[in-house]
């Protein structure tokens, strides 16, 4: 489960469209991760079925309970109202998948735009239609640990 992120265009813009010019990528629920150490619990690559462990290799501590308002996976389906809480120890973690480098999106949204564009103005959009601006955006992907931002995608159209 996941959620796709678009630059919001003035004239070619639509939700099913995964053309890497508008596509920004895909934020996923991710498994557990231990925000102390900066590992995932997972056996092997995370968003394959390789199994997690029950408790953090290195520092040994166990998960916490997580409601859907908490969880990755409750920020996927919109339960979860505090999206930029800064998680620590064993949690639930969300990961992105980039379909254009990260510095591209500043440049088409400018090309979209206009080149004196406010970094506050909502410039980007969910595949929900919840919009955000270039700052807003940052924040939230600025949750997401270095390690689970992968750019395998980029250039390339997936959903």
């Amino acid at each position: 489960m996941g959620t796709n992120y678009y630059i919001k265009g003035l004239k070619d813009y639509n939700t099913t469209n995964m053309d890497p010019m508008w596509h920004i990528g895909k934020r996923s629920a991710a498994g557990t991760f231990c925000f102390n150490c900066g590992i995932t619990l997972c056996k092997g690559r995370v968003h394959y079925d390789d199994g997690y462990y029950d408790r953090c290799p290195i520092c040994g501590e166990c998960k916490k309970k997580e409601n859907m308002g908490e969880s990755s996976a409750g920020l996927e389906l919109g339960f979860n109202e505090n999206p930029l809480t800064i998680k620590t120890g064993v949690a639930s973690v969300s990961s992105f998948t980039l379909a254009m480098f990260f510095y591209d999106i500043i440049k088409r949204v400018k090309e979209e735009f206009g080149p004196d564009v406010s970094l506050s103005k909502k410039t980007i959009v969910n595949e929900y239609g919840d919009e955000f601006s270039y700052s807003e955006f940052c924040d939230l992907f600025n949750m997401i640990p270095s390690r689970l931002i992968s750019t395998d995608m980029i250039g390339k159209e997936f959903c």
